[in-house]
């Protein structure tokens, strides 16, 4: 599933995911770096910092808010590279998902795919991101659980992937949750 026009098939062209809507007033993107490893592949996450006013400790794909007059591709690559230092040149943008929408904050994310060489070392930003994480989709599909949390003191179900000591849930999950449905290794 290495292929690129594999994966382009699977997923959806940056065109026809910036024709969906989500719930949500800010468009932010997401980088969903993924390389080969034997027969599977291998997303890259963040753990934010713990001491973060916002999503502290939370497991997320590099991205955020989209600046003015940026493309939401080029928002994706740039907070790549500023957030865990994957330059623009070492991405090959494969594809989209549709965008997902946050309850709290409000924001629009849309997530786009991209592959890289396996390998590479990080360097997170030290401010916002306190590791590098990878993991394999299938050690995250094996992590899936739907669970009762609470998200500001209140009880929410929501999907969620387990992997070793890491909890992905939230808008990172849904967003796992709609890349597993579309890539199967």
């Amino acid at each position: 599933m290495t292929n690129p026009s594999k994966l382009r098939e699977l997923l959806l062209s940056p065109e026809e995911a910036a024709e969906l809507d989500a719930h949500g007033e800010t468009d932010a993107a997401v980088l969903i770096p993924l390389y080969p490893n034997a027969d599977d592949l291998v997303a890259v996450f963040t753990e934010r910092r713990a001491d973060l006013s916002k999503h502290a400790g939370e497991i997320s794909f590099p991205g955020g808010r989209q600046d003015e007059g940026e493309d939401l591709r080029e928002t994706a690559l740039r907070e790549a590279e500023e957030e865990i230092g994957l330059a623009e040149s070492e991405v090959e943008l494969v594809g989209a998902l549709p965008p997902t929408g946050t309850f709290v904050t409000s924001y629009r994310i849309h997530p786009f795919v991209g592959l890289i060489e396996a390998g590479r070392s990080w360097r997170p930003q030290e401010a916002e991101v306190e590791r590098v994480l990878e993991f394999s989709l299938t050690d995250l599909r094996e992590g899936y659980e739907h669970k009762r949390l609470l998200g500001k003191g209140l009880p929410i179900k929501t999907a969620t992937y387990t992997v070793g000591d890491y909890l992905v849930w939230g808008a990172t999950a849904r967003i796992v949750e709609e890349l597993l449905s579309r890539v199967r290794v």
